[in-house]
């Protein structure tokens, strides 16, 4: 069953590129808990829509979604730390999107997100989403049903109330 609104975020660790450019653990508790952050899933870095419009998107309306009350924006795919840390370097989102690597697909799959792209080569995948999530628990929840950028955008998000 799929995560909904008010429900709590599942225990996970993701990887992420500590200060010191290494990778390390990150767990729900410590990037969700007591704040108020997005966090939007694609199917996998460097793809054509998440490259072009699904990231950029919400980097380039970091400003706007913080002025709003959010202390974080996290993107988050099955891909290793290192890939979704040349991706965000690429498309320029360093100090404004903490990039997540859900690299087993453990995040996606205990929230009820995953999907499987394994015909077309590409394994298990998250599903597109965007979620607001106040001290753990989500509080917006925009899904994608079809393989489009629509209920997931950062302009989707903006509009929405949290």
């Amino acid at each position: 069953m799929a995560i909904k609104v008010g429900d709590k975020l599942p225990e996970a660790t993701f990887k992420v590129i500590g200060p010191d450019g290494a990778p390390k653990d990150a767990t729900t508790a410590e990037l969700f808990g007591g704040k108020k952050v997005a966090m939007f899933a694609v199917p996998g870095a460097f793809t054509p829509t998440c490259s072009k419009q699904h990231l950029p998107g919400f980097a380039a309306k970091e400003m706007e979604l913080k002025n709003k009350g959010l202390a974080a924006i996290y993107c988050t795919a099955v891909n290793d730390i290192f890939v979704m840390d040349a991706w965000g370097k690429a498309v320029g989102t360093e100090g404004k999107i903490a990039m997540l690597a859900d690299g087993s697909a453990d995040f996606a799959k205990k929230c009820g997100l995953e999907f499987d792209l394994t015909a077309r080569g590409m394994g298990v995948r998250s599903k597109r989403y965007s979620m607001v999530v106040d001290n753990g628990v989500v509080s917006v929840l925009n899904v994608e049903e079809q393989p489009v950028l629509d209920k997931s955008s950062a302009e989707t998000m903006l509009a929405c109330k949290f």
